[in-house]
């Protein structure tokens, strides 16, 4: 459904995302993990079309999207649904607003056509009864409920999920994994989930890719990462802080920084 050949993403010095192939299989859930700054987020601004490679193609069916015209681009992006990191709600909207916005900006449905809609996705998120509530008003848990059922509106062909457990607690996070689990599974849809929560990722997907430092280092089912014999893999999926992933990303000397000696 979505392939990245020879993609890449370079911001000034700084290769966020080096020369890779991904493809992203139809109908089921890629889970994208790796630690902070390894390139997951920006791989996934790229196969959604936010972000531009710098160099190689991103191929939606069969349309290039960092070679067609924006007009076309935003077309496209009505068969996409993304829940971002941090939810993105519309502060001055209300749950109901923020779940209709896409039906009224790209749709010319009656209102009580858009009303069934808003009910249907808030039932299937446990939300019903709650779309008069501000976003202010909102705890972390429901306002990713809010963000999934907004993405969810248009009824797309793939959906985006940046980081859908950061930040929540146990029993949220645990909602949340399991409304993406079972929404592509009953809908048929595709998912991609970047996240760096071990347990989740492997549990829902049925591909994980493991990156690191912008470059796929793992690829495959959830059991083969798990029996992956990689130090690399192994260090992050059992969250050990010493090994071949260092802590720092700094590549100059501590005290050349200190004492401000040029390179």
């Amino acid at each position: 459904m979505i392939r990245g050949e020879s993609l890449s993403k370079t911001f000034g010095d700084i290769q966020a995302v080096k020369p890779l192939d991904i493809h992203i299989r139809e109908h089921g859930i890629t889970a994208i993990m790796g630690g902070s700054g390894s390139g997951k987020t920006t791989l996934l601004r790229l196969l959604s079309g936010l972000e531009k490679p710098s160099s190689g193609h991103v191929w939606f069916a069969s349309e290039d999207l960092g070679r067609i015209p924006e007009r076309r681009l935003f077309k496209l992006r009505e068969q996409m649904g993304m829940v971002f990191q941090y939810s993105a709600l519309l502060n001055s909207l209300d749950v109901y607003g923020n779940v209709a916005f896409p039906l009224h900006e790209h749709t010319n449905l009656d209102e009580e056509i858009i009303r069934r809609i808003v009910m249907m996705k808030l039932e299937q998120v446990g939300l019903r009864g709650f779309e008069h509530l501000m976003p202010s008003e909102l705890s972390g848990g429901m306002a990713k409920r809010v963000a999934f059922a907004r993405a969810m509106a248009m009824d797309p062909r793939v959906v985006f999920f940046d980081e859908p457990t950061s930040g929540l607690d146990p029993i949220s996070a645990g909602v949340i994994t399991s409304l993406i689990h079972d929404t592509v599974r009953k809908a048929h849809m595709t998912a991609v989930v970047v996240t760096h929560d071990v347990h989740a990722g492997l549990s829902i997907a049925d591909h994980v890719i493991l990156m690191w430092q912008g470059a796929i280092i793992a690829s495959g089912s959830p059991d083969d990462i798990r029996a992956s014999e990689d130090e690399r893999v192994r260090q992050f999926i059992e969250g050990r802080p010493d090994g071949p992933i260092p802590f720092s990303r700094s590549t100059r000397p501590y005290l050349d920084d200190l004492l401000g000696t040029q390179p």
